[in-house]
């Protein structure tokens, strides 16, 4: 069978201008697709697949959602037809740095004042996960980040959060006032189990005897998040 041109066709063969490496020299980075920015980590293709078929086949495999490539591991990438390890090393090392630009403090300490910029600070700590894992954010009187701790880590179904532990973790901040807790839930599932919303209310309760203000609990599913705060479920009502 005849290969169709686009099977065959090379990078090389594109007119310069189209050329993912040529176009992000010419235009920038944010002129190239998301297929063109991959075939530039993939460097070359392979017999009868160039770079940038790679990198679409890649997008495929994940119904072109970023956030589902970030969670691939290697051996996930090398079933794509075309990536070995050397190639899906390049691409989990690419995610994992954009992962930690993102995880990484500024020179500022992070104001997290609202359930938006809380899950923005937390989703590259937690999106990506495969088991679930506790958080806590601790932070000062005008809701800027003191230190963000990990609790606990636990499987693909729940994890453990000993009050005492955050609450020791918590008061090693002097001037600590407002807490955030905070965990994945690797299924997806944006929203509360029963459990979650018995654990927010005790540790609320907990916080106000030690004067410490709960100010959330997030839940982050993946691109999604859910919000005791929002909902009005700190204390454990129905919202």
């Amino acid at each position: 069978m005849t290969p169709t041109p686009d099977t065959c066709l090379r990078i090389r063969d594109l007119a310069a201008e189209e050329q993912p490496r040529e176009k992000l020299r010419r235009r920038g980075p944010r002129s190239l697709t998301d297929a063109e920015l991959l075939a530039i980590l993939l460097r070359n293709g392979v017999r009868g697949a160039s770079a940038l078929d790679l990198a679409r086949r890649l997008l495929l495999a994940c119904d072109h959602d970023l956030h589902e490539l970030s969670r691939r591991q290697l051996q996930d990438l090398t079933r794509t037809p075309g990536v070995g390890p050397v190639k899906a090393m390049q691409v989990v090392a690419a995610l994992e740095l954009g992962r930690r630009r993102e995880a990484s403090p500024h020179r500022d300490l992070p104001l997290l004042c609202d359930s938006g910029s809380c899950y923005r600070y937390l989703r590259p700590l937690l999106a990506d996960l495969h088991h679930e894992e506790f958080h806590l954010l601790c932070l000062n009187r005008a809701n800027r980040l003191l230190g963000a701790h990990v609790i606990s880590r636990g499987g693909t179904t729940g994890t453990v959060a000993d009050a005492r532990t955050i609450f020791r973790t918590a008061l090693q901040h002097g001037s600590v006032t407002s807490l955030v807790l905070a965990h994945n839930h690797p299924s997806g599932q944006a929203h509360p189990s029963a459990a979650d919303v018995r654990l927010t209310a005790k540790l609320g309760r907990a916080a106000r005897d030690l004067d410490l203000h709960l100010l959330d609990h997030v839940i982050v599913a993946g691109p999604r998040y859910y919000s005791f705060a929002d909902h009005q479920l700190l204390d454990g009502e129905t919202g």
